[in-house]
C-alpha cells in the first residue's frame, strides 16, 4: 500500500467536554487511538467513523451513552491485547483491581504486568482503563491524570441506573 493511499485512509477528529480534550484517530472503518490533549482543531472534515466516534465519546462524557458501538483496532503486544479485551468486559460503573484482571487472563501473578499493559493503553475511555484500580481501592496511574480517572469514575456512578 502507498503511503498516499494510507493518509486518505486515516483521519483524526477531536472532542471536547469542559476541560477534557480527546484527540481520536480512524484507520478505514476502526478507531485505533484516543488519547488525551492539550489542544483540540476544530478544522476537520471527519469520516463517518470517525464523525461517530466523537459523537459516541461527547455522549459518554454528557452520561448519555453507557456503551460504545464503534469498531476499535488497538496495536499493541498479544499480551496487551488480552489485558484491554478483559478491562473492556468492565461494566460501566464498576471498577476491577489489575490482580482482578490479571486472573480474569488467567495469569493471577500479572497484576504488575497488566497495570503496564494498562498504561499502554492506545484507547482511552472505549477501552475503560479507568476502571482498573488498586486492590486496595486506591486510584493508579492514568494518561489523562488522577483527576481524570476520577471524574470518569463519579461520571459512571453518577449516570449507572439512569
Amino acid at each position: 500500500m502507498d503511503s498516499n493511499n494510507q493518509v486518505k485512509k486515516q483521519q483524526r477528529g477531536w472532542v471536547q467536554y469542559q476541560n477534557l480534550k480527546l484527540e481520536v484517530e480512524t484507520y478505514e472503518n476502526y478507531v485505533q487511538k484516543i488519547h488525551f490533549v492539550t489542544e483540540v482543531n476544530n478544522n476537520y472534515n471527519p469520516s463517518p467513523i470517525l464523525n461517530k466516534a466523537c459523537e459516541q465519546l461527547l455522549e459518554y462524557l454528557l452520561g448519555i451513552r453507557k456503551e460504545f458501538t464503534v469498531f476499535i483496532a488497538p496495536e499493541g503486544s498479544p499480551f496487551q491485547k488480552k489485558v484491554w479485551k478483559a478491562i473492556q468486559s468492565i461494566p460501566y460503573g464498576e471498577t476491577r483491581s489489575y490482580k482482578n484482571i490479571a486472573a480474569a487472563i488467567g495469569n493471577p501473578r500479572a497484576a504488575r504486568a497488566v497495570g503496564q499493559a494498562a498504561n499502554k493503553n492506545p484507547i482511552a475511555i472505549i477501552i475503560p482503563c479507568h476502571r482498573v484500580v488498586g486492590t486496595d481501592g486506591d486510584l493508579r496511574g492514568y494518561a489523562g491524570g488522577i483527576e481524570v480517572k476520577e471524574w470518569l469514575l463519579n461520571l459512571e456512578k453518577e449516570h449507572k441506573d439512569k
